[in-house]
């Protein structure tokens, strides 16, 4: 079982130190988020995966990010409070993080290694992309922004079954 991507620490919305680890066993969608994007309807896509395939052990998890345009500007209330009144997310969310540059989330350093996108390049280049994670904690699939949701439902399947 790989369990590095479970020990990485992370930090909830709330502000409180936490990791992956109570999600190891679980399949995982983890995506970059932003309020102010031109992919923010996809929150609710997600939300309906999340809630579909939650109980088969599936969850996403969105890590909110404003790194490209600014498009995540707001304090973790905020992000919050928009998550919850636009769309449901139900799902978790975590604190602000940086995927890309000196600065990077440990998580995204590891994601875009073990999947790296187009062409062998490791770089996030928008908001909304997804790693796709297995069980065991395998990074199985990186998918790019403008991949919607509801696209995904075949890969999720097969990572349930």
């Amino acid at each position: 079982m790989v369990k590095a991507i479970y020990d990485i620490p992370v930090t909830s919305l709330a502000g409180e130190a936490a990791s992956l680890a109570p999600y190891e066993g679980q399949v995982l969608l983890i995506v970059n988020v932003a309020s102010e994007c031109g992919f923010t309807s996809q929150y609710a896509g997600l939300e309906a995966l999340h809630r579909r395939y939650q109980p088969r052990g599936f969850s996403v998890l969105g890590f909110p990010c404003n790194q490209f345009g600014g498009q995540e500007p707001g304090r973790a209330d905020e992000i919050r409070t928009f998550c919850e009144r636009n769309y449901g997310v139900s799902f978790p969310l975590f604190a602000k993080i940086e995927v890309n540059g000196p600065h990077e989330h440990p998580l995204y350093h590891h994601l875009k290694r073990a999947r790296p996108g187009a062409l062998g390049t490791k770089a996030i280049k928008w908001n909304f992309t997804k790693f796709l994670v297995a069980r065991d904690g395998r990074v199985l699939q990186r998918f790019a922004p403008a991949v919607k949701p509801e696209q995904l439902e075949t890969p999720i399947e097969a990572s349930l079954a």
